[in-house]
């Protein structure tokens, strides 16, 4: 058992000062029968003086106390609970090409609303991720079945220099083992939907990613935006957007995946139909303080009854 607000434990402390009360009651409560030397009238007068029974009414109501406080700590027990590991990383092409104009409005654009679309398509029950790359990738959002804290990190996407598609697959790899504990003994069933341009400038080679991602069984989808005959400007120069759809297409295929040239949903579809479902476990704390909460009411009931039986009154 663990605390969710363990430092409310220190409220316990009360209790102490309770008990310390108490007894220095009793005490003086002694002393002054004490001062009574009179004891043939004193018997007389409280011929059936309270026993050891005197002292339960008070040993239960610190007890419900004492519960009580614990229970404002939010006790809690670590339960396994059943967690969906399928999982799906959408990564996105954040590269300069991608400012392109060739599709309407530009590439960057037109694959984010295609991530978006793809996110909105997908099963609640998948875990899905997003990872955005230029000249380096960075995991932008881990795996979650929150899937609009997804949309609107694709919405977030800015451009950047460099294009790295293999440090894209790399970073999607590592977000899918991160999310799992058992993914290097019994990996998960996932898959990676990887939009750009095609052309690698940056970073490890594509084919090295794609080697590493068949071997772990990760099936890379790729979705190539341009048509190759576009420019971009940079620093005031216009720059050739080139296109590698070549490149996109071996990693599909290399992997297992699948290649398109444009949006489609319907054929996306495939990516996440082929994933099926895999159901593990994890740990998760469950609040007890309902438990904590009866006991308490056991013991005051207690209280009630016990100070009823033998003093004829409340506590």
């Amino acid at each position: 058992m663990t605390f969710l607000e363990p430092q409310r434990l220190w409220w316990l402390l009360l209790i102490v000062v309770l008990v310390g009360a108490y007894v220095f009651a009793q005490r003086q409560r002694r002393d002054y029968t004490v001062r009574f030397t009179n004891l043939a009238l004193l018997d007389q007068v409280a011929p059936h003086r309270p026993d050891v029974r005197r002292h339960v009414p008070a040993t239960l109501f610190s007890l419900a106390m004492a519960v009580l406080i614990t229970a404002m700590a939010i006790p809690a027990m670590p339960v396994e609970s059943p967690r969906e590991r399928a999982t799906i990383i959408v990564a996105v092409d954040v590269s300069l090409s991608m400012a392109a104009t060739d599709i309407e409005p530009d590439r960057l654009h037109a694959a984010k609303e295609s991530a978006r679309g793809f996110v909105d398509t997908l099963p609640d029950r998948f875990n899905v991720g997003l990872v955005s790359f230029s000249s380096t990738a960075t995991v932008v959002s881990p795996p979650t079945q929150d899937h609009a804290s997804v949309l609107g990190s694709i919405d977030g996407l800015r451009l950047g220099p460099g294009t790295a598609i293999g440090e894209g697959v790399f970073a999607s790899l590592e977000a899918i083992r991160g999310f799992d504990e058992d993914a290097d003994e019994d990996p998960p069933p996932a898959a990676i939907v990887l939009l750009s341009d095609g052309e690698n400038t940056s970073g490890r080679d594509i084919t090295q990613a794609s080697a590493v991602a068949a071997e772990e069984e990760v099936p890379v989808s790729t979705i190539a935006f341009g048509s190759g005959a576009a420019m971009i400007e940079i620093d005031g120069y216009q720059v050739p957007a080139d296109i590698d759809k070549e490149a996109l297409r071996d990693l599909a295929q290399d992997t297992d995946g699948h290649f398109y040239e444009a949006e489609s949903e319907t054929e996306l579809d495939e990516v996440y139909e082929d994933i099926g479902s895999s159901l593990g476990t994890e740990f998760v704390h469950e609040e007890i303080v309902t438990r904590f909460v009866l006991v308490a009411l056991v013991l005051c009931l207690a209280t009630a009854l016990t100070s009823l039986l033998w003093f004829q009154r409340l506590p």
